[in-house]
């Protein structure tokens, strides 16, 4: 079952326009894409939420002041769908991850496999798993924050959106704010299906000026829920201590 699930996800990644996804990234730092899960792969994950056993640390957000809401970070061993996705999805983000690197003049690309990737991590002291598992009621938010856990970050990211728009919840838009040289920053709140994959920046990209490439800074958060239950499933590649 395992080799299917991983089989069925590269296949489905394969199936992407990985050449728009990366003119999208560079343009503004984040590239939607269409169902990558299907209706019943998000619910077998959301149902996953009150399986303690899967989780290695459940996180309050209003208790450490990040927003309202709860999310969960996965246990080693993944489940075979999170590991899938991961893995599958790393080396086609590492290519872009290692243009990036080479606009910016910055040493060091990115292994070209997940599991060589993670061995920085944890040569690093970065050993546990961040794959989460996200959940937000009605009156629920996430404040405007970067995902980074240790000296090694992999500049790009995911979030999978678990819940159906307009029907298991309202509001609850992904929230990106880019922060700008020498201007006001700029805000985009995006809207989801369920099934859809987003692709965001970590930290910060590159972006062409006048005198070459400089960096552009971002986080990310989710806006208020308005009605119902919000669940997404969030994939960063890199490691915590």
């Amino acid at each position: 079952m395992t080799h299917q699930v991983a089989g069925a996800i590269s296949e489905r990644l394969a199936q992407l326009d990985w050449q728009a996804i990366e003119q999208s990234l560079s343009e503004y730092g984040y590239a939607k894409t269409s169902p990558i899960l299907t209706p019943e792969e998000c619910s077998a994950l959301i149902d996953l939420y009150v399986d303690s056993n899967s989780f290695r640390k459940h996180i309050d957000m209003q208790r450490h002041q990040f927003g309202v809401g709860t999310y969960q970070y996965f246990a080693a061993p993944l489940p075979p769908l999170v590991q899938a996705l991961r893995t599958a999805a790393y080396p086609r983000l590492a290519k872009i991850a290692n243009r990036w690197q080479h606009a910016l003049d910055l040493p060091d690309p990115y292994p070209t496999s997940h599991k060589q990737f993670l061995r920085v991590c944890h040569n690093h002291g970065q050993t546990k798993p961040t794959p989460l598992l996200l959940r937000y009621e009605a009156g629920g938010y996430n404040c405007l924050h970067q995902d980074l856990y240790g000296a090694v970050a992999f500049p790009l990211q995911i979030t999978c959106f678990l819940s159906r728009r307009e029907r298991d919840y309202t509001g609850g838009e992904f929230l990106l704010v880019e922060q700008r040289p020498r201007a006001q920053s700029q805000g985009m709140a995006i809207s989801t299906e369920q099934g859809e994959m987003l692709i965001f920046t970590t930290r910060e990209r590159p972006v062409r000026g006048i005198r070459g490439y400089h960096r552009r800074y971002m986080r990310h958060g989710v806006s208020r829920v308005l009605t119902g239950s919000r669940y997404a499933l969030g994939i960063i590649f890199h490691d915590a201590k």
